[in-house]
């Protein structure tokens, strides 16, 4: 659904600063007022075009990427305006905030930190092989993993995705490199050239920070101590102690938090690879296939 900018306008209460709910590097984020025909608050993500040919291109390539995919564990679109120079997508409100927000203000629990990476793991899979043609990422980190009412995982923000190509490699030497300090794959920054795997080595940092509630940048990651079984037990974040975990469920997230930091690419599983690890080595995860909400 196109939207003028009045109507825009009026979602966000003529872009009020009282509504900003989050910045991004080339963005801002409002609350918006309930879409027509629906009772939901959305979120309005707003990107400032101008004449810039490379803003363009990067939000034309999100609203189109995300007007072709569906899935329950990525953020879908609602509407969207291209008026005036500034390019805005309606997308559901989902209120729990970011992975990162709750991993670092509250104590998650052990069962949701697996069940999001189980989830996350899923989106990433439906992105690498089940979209024609396949999707890179080419973000992925906790502040980009939305949380809803149940701490169902919501990937979201493409403006870094690649897509369009019939190989897993994608070349990015014609634009300037987008990741995330902490998150974007060495091999990346090396080569310019972005894979399937390039969203798996993130995905690995990811799961770092679900294990011990530590950022990205920590000294922990380069310090690979986490690789030791032995460590593990020291490495989970202290506010799950007392019996809020299993420790061989800890053990097999690190094991495959490792794999997915492997200095080469080809090292590294897959999507598909981690839900197989995870449904045999975690049986926390257990609990979303009673509930419906894996596969």
């Amino acid at each position: 659904m196109r939207l003028t900018g009045h109507q825009l306008s009026e979602l966000t209460m003529n872009f009020s600063r009282s509504r900003v709910i989050a910045y991004g590097g080339f963005s801002t984020v409002y609350l918006g007022t309930a879409f027509p025909g629906s009772v939901h608050p959305v979120a309005i993500k707003t990107v400032d075009c101008g004449t810039g040919a490379c803003m363009s291109s990067i939000f034309n390539q999100e609203l189109q990427i995300l007007q072709r995919v569906q899935h329950d564990r990525i953020v879908g679109v609602l509407g969207y305006s291209d008026e005036g120079g500034v390019g805005a997508l309606v997308l559901p409100y989902v209120p729990n905030g970011t992975l990162w927000e709750n991993l670092s203000s509250s104590v998650l629990p052990w069962k949701n930190r697996v069940g999001i990476a189980y989830q996350l793991a899923e989106a990433l899979e439906y992105l690498h092989e089940k979209c024609d043609p396949h999707i890179v990422h080419g973000d992925v980190k906790s502040s980009n993993v939305l949380l809803d009412s149940q701490f169902n995982c919501k990937l979201c923000d493409f403006g870094s995705a690649k897509t369009g190509f019939s190989s897993d490699l994608v070349m990015s030497r014609s634009r300037k490199m987008i990741g995330s300090p902490g998150y974007t794959d060495p091999h990346y920054l090396r080569t310019g050239i972005a894979t399937k795997k390039s969203d798996m080595y993130s995905f690995g940092v990811v799961l770092l920070e679900l294990i011990t509630g530590l950022e990205a940048i920590s000294s922990l990651k380069s310090s690979r101590v986490w690789e030791d079984e032995s460590g593990v037990a020291k490495m989970v974040d202290p506010r799950l102690a007392g019996g809020e975990y299993e420790l061989e469920e800890a053990m097999a997230v690190a094991s495959i938090a490792a794999s997915c930091l492997a200095d080469s690419p080809t090292s590294r599983p897959s999507a598909t690879d981690v839900l197989k690890i995870l449904r045999n080595r975690v049986p926390a995860v257990g609990f979303l296939f009673s509930m419906g909400k894996g596969t």
